[in-house]
């Protein structure tokens, strides 16, 4: 039968427990196999049981060496009580300078201790008995966060200032670079949230305008990645002019945030180039243009985009790449057979293919004739400039947006002096 003995407010900090008439410091600590939190105790004695009940702080740092113990015990292995055990008496009933010596020698855990208070800089200093004169039951498990990420820039190089720090904590990315930017104003101190307004206004000012698509190419959630690169160098550029004294990591998190709102903005709206659909819309109205058009990839899938359709072909088409485009299935064409031509896209080779009918098959078993005609696509808005100029014009239309080869020959020469620029 297991009682519980002593415990303090924090139900992670160690309990005292008497099981099988032996009193023992239980602890919660790593994770088994299944990611069920494991439970380790040890043996101690009624004089050890006395200075955790009265000592706050030789309890933490009694805690803080033992789970490195219970680390090492991994997800099945067994703690190493001996070691436990000795850690005891030179934690518990030392001298202060005695301790601070022995935790100069033994692994221990400093961010737990930070986490419930202890002084950072004392710690840092080796004077931990003094260090946790502050400590606390409560943990602010934050406060440890932002010491490691601390750490961390500092094994980096970093050092922030305060106006640095105010905008990581603005974005949300002081604790973690990885994390996606929002705007957190409360995480601010006040008399550093009008500063970091400015530079957020200054990073606002020099991306209006600009937009961030999706490239569906890549799926229908992919980003525009070379729209993401000039938007993230125009904002570095403007923010490191108007606020030279920023850290690098500081100018790096507010282009983020402006880029991944754009990116939301993006993702809030169809699948589709915005600027070129309202060209169609203007031109054909949604329902004036009479010619069926023919969407097929390379797994021999057909779309039909109809005149009374209710979106524009540009949108139905780039919907119809975002669901269908993958490693396997880089290749795309839109048909006009009325007018007898075409387009087929080669994502996997940035290049373009416009196909025109020159002599229709007829009787006495006459092929029909073909002009085929080449050109290099410049990425993803490239793309779209060319499916929209033959939406609403056909191959003629294509003429200026591109250099036609007729070769395919030519083209490939074309694509490996431009790989090897």
């Amino acid at each position: 039968m297991t009682d519980i003995v002593f415990t303090r407010r924090s139900g992670w900090i160690p309990n005292v427990i008497h099981e099988h008439g032996e009193l023992k410091l239980m602890l919660g600590a790593g994770a088994d196999a299944n990611h069920s939190p494991r439970t380790f105790t040890f043996s101690i004695t009624e004089a050890h049981l006395a200075v955790i009940r009265e000592d706050l702080a030789r309890h933490l740092l009694l805690w803080s060496a033992v789970l490195p113990l219970c680390d090492a015990a991994g997800t099945e292995g067994r703690l190493d009580e001996e070691a436990a055990v000795a850690l005891l008496d030179p934690i518990l009933l030392s001298a202060p300078a005695d301790v601070d010596a022995l935790f100069q020698r033994v692994r221990w855990d400093k961010g737990r201790l930070i986490a419930h208070g202890a002084d950072i800089g004392l710690l840092e200093s080796g004077q931990v008995c003094a260090a946790m004169r502050a400590a606390t039951e409560t943990s602010d498990g934050e406060r440890a966060q932002e010491y490691h990420a601390d750490r961390r820039r500092a094994e980096r190089g970093v050092v922030l200032g305060p106006l640095d720090a105010a905008i990581l904590k603005y974005t949300g990315q002081y604790l973690h670079g990885a994390t996606v930017p929002k705007r957190i104003p409360d995480a601010v101190d006040t008399t550093l949230l009008p500063q970091v307004m400015r530079v957020i206004a200054t990073a606002e000012q020099a991306c209006a305008g600009m937009r961030i698509g999706r490239d569906p190419r890549r799926g229908k959630r992919a980003t525009d990645k070379r729209a993401w690169d000039r938007m993230a160098t125009t904002v570095d550029a403007a923010v490191r002019r108007a606020h030279p004294e920023l850290a690098d990591d500081a100018v790096r998190t507010v282009s983020f945030l402006m880029c991944s709102e754009a990116v939301d903005r993006s993702r809030s709206m169809p699948l589709e180039d915005d600027e070129e659909t309202a060209g169609d819309r203007a031109e054909f109205g949604g329902s004036t243009r009479k010619r069926i058009l023919t969407f097929t990839d390379d797994k021999g899938v057909e779309k039909k985009w109809l005149p009374d359709s209710p979106r524009t072909a540009t949108g139905e088409f780039w919907e119809f790449v975002g669901d269908r485009s993958a490693a396997d299935n880089e290749v795309f064409t839109i048909e006009d057979e009325e007018r007898g031509e075409g387009i087929q896209l080669h994502f996997y080779a940035d290049s373009i293919a416009r196909v025109t009918t020159v002599h229709e098959g007829g009787g006495g078993g006459s092929e029909p004739e073909y002009q085929v005609e080449y050109s290099l696509v410049d990425g993803i808005d490239g793309y779209r400039t060319l499916v929209s100029t033959f939406v609403r014009g056909g191959c003629a239309a294509l003429g200026p947006h591109g250099s036609w080869m007729a070769d395919a020959a030519d083209l490939e020469r074309a694509r490996r002096r431009r790989d090897a620029e």
